[in-house]
């Protein structure tokens, strides 16, 4: 199987195209990620035809609009990029996420700087033109900067985001849509959204209840809208426990009072910080495969991602 596509900028892979001939080796991403990820790598600048290596770039805010302008000097590569993002953005709906580097004017997807016109810095709350455009283009797809990665809610998060839009553009997008297939992934998913939200996953249930009450097209655009907005927020210790603790009521009349008394025990060692995630839920995910529940069988919150990311093992 080839792995899930996914967008990166070019320096994370150790290409040297920054603008001073550099690069911003991740070997998180070519060590780790790439194992599962299958990468399409795009540099803007460079594709855009700035070359390298390059004057340094930002963005700078005038009347009309904001600006692609060389630091040093006034050269403006604004239409040179735009032209790019037009030709490159139509050919990335494929994608299932997309690693941003940070900092960048073209690339940056928060807290860029903005300087006026005379290029003094008046604010640090833009993103960089490609990676605004790639977002409001695609607002479903998982995006971050890949020095977010080296916090573990944000890396766990982002990377459990993906496998769950992978699995919603295989299965359910486009010509796979029909009611079935839009209910099998919300019950695969059940456990997630009450882990993730549960306003929103009290929300989702009456949604499709009346899968003929409208264009079955509508309701599977406002679900997944609802659906990668919850899965966006990050999983309170709080919340993981009441999710569960709502698995372990369908596993309880199967297990042995023992084995109850541990898994209680080390939940509420996660709840208050001594263990791991990867700890409770792997005694569920036992308990699971000693007497297996059919409905808990297809539930991605047990094994949302591949065990071998460890994931679990640092939130």
């Amino acid at each position: 199987m080839s792995g899930i596509p996914v967008g990166i900028s070019t320096c994370l892979l150790g290409k040297e195209v920054r603008h001073d001939g550099g690069h911003k080796h991740s070997r998180y991403c070519t060590q780790v990620l790439s194992k599962h990820f299958d990468f399409q790598s795009i540099c803007p600048e460079l594709e855009a035809g700035l070359g390298v290596p390059r004057p340094a770039i930002h963005l700078r805010e005038y009347p009309d609009g904001m600006r692609l302008i060389e630091t040093k000097g006034s050269a403006d590569h604004t239409d040179e990029m735009n032209a790019f993002i037009d030709r490159i953005l139509p050919d990335l709906a494929h994608l299932r996420g997309y690693i941003l580097m940070a900092k960048s004017p073209s690339c940056g997807m928060e807290r860029i700087k903005v300087h006026n016109e005379e290029g003094r810095v008046i604010r640090r709350d833009a993103r960089g033109l490609f990676a605004d455009a790639l977002i409001r283009t695609y607002p479903l797809m998982p995006v971050e900067e890949e020095g977010r990665l080296n916090d573990d809610m944000l890396r766990e998060n982002f990377i459990e985001r993906v496998f769950a839009y992978d699995d919603w553009m295989q299965n359910v997008a486009g010509e796979s849509l029909t009611p079935q297939a839009l209910i099998e992934f919300h019950t695969r998913h059940k456990f997630q959204l009450l882990a993730h939200s549960e306003k929103i996953y009290r929300q989702l249930g009456p949604l499709l209840s009346d899968l003929k009450s409208e264009p079955l097209e509508n309701i599977a655009d406002r679900y997944i809208h609802l659906f990668m907005e919850a899965m966006s927020q990050r999983v309170s210790r709080g919340s993981h426990m009441n999710a569960m603790q709502h698995l372990m009521g369908y596993l309880k009349d199967a297990m042995p009072d023992e084995d109850k008394k541990v898994l209680i025990e080390q939940m509420e060692a996660y709840r208050r910080g001594e263990v791991p995630l990867v700890v409770p839920m792997t005694l569920l995910r036992m308990a699971q495969r000693r007497e297996p529940v059919d409905y808990l069988h297809v539930q991605k919150y047990l094994t949302p991602y591949p065990d071998e990311l460890g994931l679990r093992n640092n939130v």
